[in-house]
Parts: C-alpha cells; structure tokens; sequence
C-alpha cells in the first residue's frame, strides 16, 4: 500500500481553543522523523501487536513526545523500540466496499481492508465527513432502512477496549493527519462491541434532547447536574458492587450487569449545548471528574512506593479525554451531545469495573505538593537568582519543567501521553481556586476543596510512582494494574 503525503501532513492546530498548543522544541528535523514513522507505521504494522488484541500505540507515543518538543534521536529511538515488537500487516480475506461495509465488523482480518476503505472515504468526506458517516450516524449504529438486519453499532466500538479506537483517532483530529484518523476508523471497525446495554439504540433514534431538563432518580427535574454530582451519588448505592475477575479486559464486560444503573445515573448528567459556552463546560466537567478517579483513588487506596496507585485502566480515562474538545469541534450539535454523553457513561463504567473506588479529597490536598522538586543532583544557582540562591524556587521555578523533561526519555508510550494532559489541564484549569461555585455546589465531598493543583500534584505523583528515569531512578515493570477489589482507603494523617 502506498501513502502519499496528503495523509501525513506537517501536524497542524485543533479548531478548538481547548486543544493542546505545541511545545517548544520542534525541528524541521524532529517533524521529518515524525512524519517518516508515522507514515511507515501505517504502512507495515498491524493495529494489534499479537494475537490477543494488544494495541499498536505507536502513533500515539511519537506525537505526543513530538508535541512536548521531542528531538529527532528521541523520536527515532521511540520508534525504534516499538518495531521491535509489532506484528507486520497482511492481505486482508476481500476487500471492503461501501455495500459490504457492515459484514465483517469485529474481525482483525479486516483490518488492511478497513484501512484501505476507510483511506478512500477520509479522502473523499474529509475527517468531520468520515467520523459523521461512520461513527455517530444512526446508520452506523442502529439497524435502518438501508440494512434493516445489520446493527453496526460503530460508536460503541470507537470506545471499546479502554477506549483505545477513539484515541487513535483522536491524535489525528488534534493535529489535523488524515491518515491517523483513518487507522482509528479502520481500528474501530476490527473491536467488537461491548457496551449495548449502556448505548441503547434510542441515543440514535432521534436528535439527543438537547435543551430538555434531565430528571433525577426520583423524577424531580435538575437541569443543572454537575458529573461530580453523579459520582457522589454512585457511590452512595451500595449495590454498584463490581468483584468480577481481576484480568483487565474482563472486569469491564462484568461491569454490564450494572448497565442499567449506570446508564439511569448516567442520564441525570446535565448536558444542554444549546447554551452558550455549555460544550466547554461539560468537557470540563468530565476533565475533573476523570483526574480525580485517576489521581485521588489512587492516592487514597495507595499501599506501594509513595502511597499511589498508578492505575492502568483509569489512566486511560485522563489521556483521552485530551480530545473530546478537538473532536467535538468537528461535529454537529446532535453528535456533540453523543460524543460526550457516551464518553461519561463509558468513564462511568470504567470506575465500576475496577471497583468504584472513593476520593479522600481533604487528605489528597493536606499531604500531596503542588511543587514537586527533581530527584538526583541540582543546579547551584548563583547568589544573585530570584528569589534568592537559596530559595527552592531558584533551582525549580517552575516544577512542570524538569517533570516533563524526565518524560520525554521514558520508555513506555503512556507516561507522556498521560503528563501531556495533565500538563495541559494546568494550562487550562490551573488557576481555579478552591470554592469555586462550579465544584463546591456539587454533591462530592470535598469537592469545595479541589483547585487547579489537582493536575501537577497527580503528575507528580504518577512520575514518582513509574520513576523519573532521567534522574537515574529505576522504573517500576509496568503500570499497576490491579483492580481496587477488597482494597481500603489508607489512613496516613
């Protein structure tokens, strides 16, 4: 298969203002190693690295340590390591047509043939085009009258396996690479199905009622649910028990028989776009809701090196939720409200399936640090540094700094992916102040004390949870991947 330029252009900026800016650092050189991998990568590895379903997060690691300012022998060496252990693209059974389209969904066989499909419709449609057709229209979900005995269910497969479809082709709408969105629809194709129960064919029924009042569990209207509303009230019902098996890729499917309650608290959610400025609420909603299961959970269920729990699964909630907002800017008003209330209802899920851990907010803000200084040797500064030569603010001014510096020379793909979005976040959120009418009115306990250092004193904990590598630290074998199954909040105050 040839790719021509046209695919993998130079990355350019998200039509949304909340999209992440690139940082400095980029090269001419540094964007030609880019592009030349990530065009290599779609023409000779499959999208699963083995035969159980393992992702090919190649893209996502390159453009992600490219856009933090990567150099060419990082990006190289990056990729470098990933080939190692990809498994080469074949010759898929048939090729896929518009009228066959819908018949071999969930088959990793397909895959050359979605990609070559779905390269001629991104050509055609444009992305807003393909994702419109292919991921949010009823006729790619529900069964219609132009294949009445075919369910496609496309949205539902864009969020399966944590997620990752959506992601894949969220890289490609932040920066505007045709061929990496084509990947992620050709990726969304090959996933089977797994949340029916939680995306009910009505979502595409008709229009979602935007500007209708939502209703709470006993009828009551609220218009004004806020997400961390919902989850004060999920963790209220002691029957959202999930203690299925502890293997990753099953705990969400035993999950499902919570489908209904969660899709019911789910539906509480608030989520007018009507309104003005309500699309950048609610994807600000689900950015807080997300960082506080990832960082404070795992803060307060901590029982390793430096009382955290760097979840593998929730670590997913954080990084793709980066590109709701890109996304979003692409789409109409129905899809928008699809978009995101699918989003919340899968995040939802997630939380259940690996136990529906609780947030000791108060303890999280008393004991973490929202400036977290470097490990192994510093800098003298000189007598006459700001604020003084032996303030800690002279040898770290700035703690995001030497933070993401150590995460550019880390080994695996999700800690860039993961301190890219935090640091993002802080851009974004950073100076909220705690009481903020927004988070205080809220159902969460706590909720009046979180601020805008919620994102760093993650970061930082996450950083030394895996190891700050660059600092000489060793790195911990992998992400903790444990569910929270029998574990109890730790008291350390």
């Amino acid at each position: 298969m040839t790719s021509p330029n046209d695919l993998f252009p130079v990355p350019s900026h998200s039509a949304s203002r909340l999209a992440p800016q690139v940082w400095p650092g980029t090269t001419p050189k540094s964007t030609s190693s880019l592009l030349a991998a990530l065009e290599d990568n779609y023409k000779r590895w499959h999208c699963f690295f083995n035969d159980n379903g393992f992702h090919n997060h190649t893209s996502h690691w390159l453009l992600a340590i490219w856009a933090l300012g990567a150099n060419e022998e990082i990006i190289d060496a990056a990729y470098k390591l990933n080939c190692a252990y990809q498994r080469p693209a074949f010759e898929s059974p048939q090729a896929i047509t518009e009228e066959n389209v819908y018949d071999h969904l969930g088959d990793e066989k397909y895959y050359n043939a979605y990609l070559n499909f779905f390269t001629k419709v991104v050509r055609e449609k444009g992305i807003a085009g393909a994702l419109e057709d292919y991921v949010f229209s009823p006729e790619a979900n529900i069964a219609t009258a132009a294949h009445p005995n075919n369910k496609p269910q496309m949205l539902d497969r864009f969020f399966s396996s944590l997620i990752h479809p959506f992601i894949y082709a969220g890289y490609g709408v932040e920066f505007n690479i045709p061929g990496l969105v084509v990947e992620g629809l050709a990726h969304t194709a090959i996933h089977a199905t797994e949340s029916a129960n939680i995306l009910p064919d009505s979502l595409f029924e008709e229009a979602p009622t935007a500007g209708l009042e939502r209703l709470n569990l006993s009828g009551h209207a609220q218009p004004n649910v806020h997400a961390l509303t919902v989850l004060a009230r999920m963790l209220d019902d002691s029957e959202l028990v999930n203690s299925g098996p502890s293997e990753v890729w099953q705990i969400f499917s035993s999950a499902m028989k919570h489908g209904d309650s969660i899709t019911r608290y789910a539906n509480a959610w608030s989520c007018n776009l009507s309104i003005p400025g309500e699309l950048e609420r609610k994807i600000e909603e689900l950015v807080w809701m997300n960082t506080i299961i990832y960082g404070i959970s795992g803060w307060t269920y901590g029982q390793g090196r430096d009382h955290f729990i760097a979840s593998f699964v929730l670590m997913h909630l954080v990084t793709s939720s980066l590109f709701l907002s890109s996304t979003a800017a692409l789409l109409t008003p129905a899809s928008q409200e699809r978009l995101l209330r699918s989003y919340f209802v899968i995040s939802l899920s997630w939380w259940v399936a690996v136990g529906r851990p609780s947030f000791d907010i108060s303890g999280f803000f008393e004991a973490t640090t929202s400036y977290l200084a470097p490990s192994g040797a510093l800098p003298t500064p000189h007598e006459k540094s700001l604020p003084s030569a032996t303030s800690p603010a002279a040898v770290t001014p700035n703690p995001w700094l030497p933070l993401l510096e150590t995460t550019l020379v880390y080994p695996d793909d999700h800690v860039p992916k993961l301190q890219r979005a935090l640091s993002h976040y802080a851009g974004l959120y950073g100076n909220k102040a705690a009481g903020s009418e927004e988070l205080k009115n809220t159902e969460l306990k706590g909720a009046e004390l979180v601020d805008g250092t919620l994102f760093i004193r993650v970061a930082g904990l996450t950083a030394k949870r895996m190891g700050r590598m660059r600092e000489g630290e060793e790195p911990i074998t992998f992400w903790d991947r444990a569910s929270f199954f029998g574990l109890t909040p730790t008291s350390r105050l």
